[in-house]
């Protein structure tokens, strides 16, 4: 069966069918194959039982809020307070686009939204200035990947409901790993603009300047600490946080920048129930595809196989990170979590790993295969902004890919990065 299993979901992944259709035409051969044609009934029942989670009631409140936030034009304001700290340094707009999506990130959580949304405007703008479109590129993607890793992060609100993990421990969590892993990417975006000779901005740092910015930035910069601080003093759970997002997007927007009307709403949340509906498709059809394996006992018998290898707990994460930079490079971070959490958790969990510090591993690696060939999302993004063929920007990301997993593996054998936050607020 579970050679059935893994032929048919390549056989329509290779044809093009969504992963979420994928998954369900897995679930249902492998029913067939089994005989057991009373799990169809089943099937209905156990797609809304996914669903049926309190806090996924998240998942597209913040997918909302951030496309409220991305709509009313504070990505720019974003840039401006980015450029004026980082943006006199050799290759200082590429500083300013990482440091951007660091901010970004505390307002979409989504690594793909962020590419699309910082690629077409970085890209064009850099090329201008005397970058080399491909650099340009590969630095746009590499930073993507912060998203998913700062708070609110859409990855983690589906960890958490999978293995039953706070979600606001995750989120805190996530802070350290994500600023070390932005501050990482300037290091050899740096190094890369001084070899390359990429031009300075001269222009002088005035305070008045400063505060101008730093007013406009202000509404992005306080979105974040408004969610978390508020889940981490008890005032809202996650799932209101979300909720508490969406009503601050929409003062901010509506009352203070006025940069979207009331007629740009229904556009608005048009698009962002589409993106929800997809990452709730996937849920849906990956809780069928997990009961069929959890009835033929597949994870345990993995969970076997995997401590028949090793119950050292640093080589089963050099295992585990390795078999999971491989699967984020086939499949998307969302269904790879709601997969694999449930059957490498424990694993983990059993030989000492906070559940907390392997969510972040877990989240960081599949955020990484957004950018690995062959099916990285943001690369392919980033390829159509960018008129790159997928070989020419995949070579020109190779050094940013690089740090990235240095940084991985850094997060990884050295608890305290994820950890130290979490544990100081009790977690």
């Amino acid at each position: 069966m579970g050679l059935l299993t893994i032929v048919i979901f390549i056989v329509t992944a290779l044809l093009g069918i969504p992963i979420a259709f994928c998954m369900g035409l897995v679930s249902l051969g492998s029913i067939l194959a089994l005989g057991e044609l009373t799990f169809l009934k089943l099937i209905p029942q156990k797609m809304i039982t996914g669903l049926d989670k309190f806090p996924l009631m998240a998942i597209p409140l913040f997918i909302l809020a951030g496309n409220i936030m991305n709509k009313s034009g504070i990505t720019n304001s974003l840039i401006k307070f980015s450029n004026l700290l980082v943006g006199r340094l050799r290759g200082g707009l590429a500083l300013v686009d990482i440091l951007s999506c660091i901010f970004f990130a505390g307002i979409t959580g989504v690594g793909v939204g962020e590419a699309s949304v910082m690629g077409s405007i970085f890209v064009p703008a850099m090329q201008k200035e005397g970058y080399d479109k491909d650099f340009s590129a590969a630095v746009t993607a590499s930073a993507s990947v912060i998203g998913p890793i700062i708070p609110p992060s859409v990855p983690f609100v589906l960890y958490g409901c999978t293995v039953g993990v706070s979600i606001g421990g995750l989120f805190v969590a996530g802070i350290i790993p994500g600023i070390l892993l932005g501050l990482s990417l300037m290091v050899i975006s740096y190094l890369i603009s001084k070899k390359r000779e990429y031009p300075i901005i001269k222009t002088p740092f005035t305070i008045k300047e400063f505060l101008y910015t730093f007013k406009n930035a202000i509404f992005a910069l306080i979105m974040p600490v408004i969610i978390v601080g508020g889940i981490l003093t008890g005032i809202f759970t996650p799932t209101e946080a979300a909720g508490i997002a969406v009503f601050y997007a929409l003062i901010v927007s509506l009352f203070f920048l006025r940069t979207i009307k009331i007629s740009d709403l229904p556009s608005i949340f048009t698009e962002s129930a589409i993106t929800s509906s997809i990452v709730f498709m996937l849920i849906s059809t990956a809780t069928i595809l997990g009961t069929i394996l959890t009835t033929q006992q597949i994870p345990q018998r993995f969970a076997t196989f995997m401590l028949s290898i090793t119950t050292t707990p640093w080589v089963m994460l050099l295992i585990v990170n390795l078999f999971l930079l491989f699967a984020g490079m086939f499949m998307a971070e969302s269904p790879n979590i709601i997969l694999l959490a449930p059957i490498l958790a424990p694993i983990l969990i059993s030989l000492g790993v906070d559940p907390l510090h392997f969510g972040v591993i877990l989240v960081f690696n599949l955020t990484i295969g957004l950018i690995t060939p062959p099916l990285g999302a943001c690369l392919f993004i980033l390829c159509g902004i960018s008129n790159l063929t997928l070989e020419q920007l995949t070579r020109a990301i190779l050094p940013f890919l690089v740090v990235e997993i240095f940084v991985l593996f850094l997060c990884t054998y050295i608890p305290a990065i994820s950890m130290f936050l979490p544990r100081l607020l009790g977690f």
